[in-house]
């Protein structure tokens, strides 16, 4: 069974960062499209940035510039790195993972095709 566990959320003035993590277990297959979402109350999740099995990224338009997505793969380990951080993205954030598809799937962060989801951390930035 796939179990993806976040952490690393918390609370920070605007112009801080934070590095959230995701780590995923049960995987019976290859390297899988990973990805982060957040959602802001009231608000639709929206996908922030994703890394695919070759090992590109992709982001947001809000986020670009701010956030970095990598991968360990000896820890089957996602990182977000959040710099320069304003209260817009506070919000709580979520890691995904689909096993299959292509690059062009993965980069799309459509909701629906994200099979397995963690159970979600919280960012909170104060201006």
């Amino acid at each position: 069974q796939v179990r993806l566990v976040e952490s690393g959320g918390g609370s920070v003035q605007s112009g801080g960062s934070l590095r959230l993590s995701c780590a995923a277990s049960g995987y019976t297959y290859g390297r899988p499209c990973m990805a982060w979402f957040r959602q802001a109350p009231g608000k639709e999740r929206e996908g922030v940035a994703s890394i695919a099995a070759d090992g590109s990224t992709d982001y947001a338009d809000s986020v670009k510039g701010r956030f970095a997505i990598s991968r360990d793969n000896a820890k089957n380990t996602v990182y977000l790195q959040m710099d320069s951080l304003t209260p817009a993205d506070t919000a709580m954030y979520y890691c995904a993972a689909r096993p299959l598809g292509g690059i062009s799937i993965c980069h799309g962060r459509a909701l629906v095709t994200f099979g397995e989801w963690g159970q979600g951390t919280q960012v909170t930035v104060s201006s």
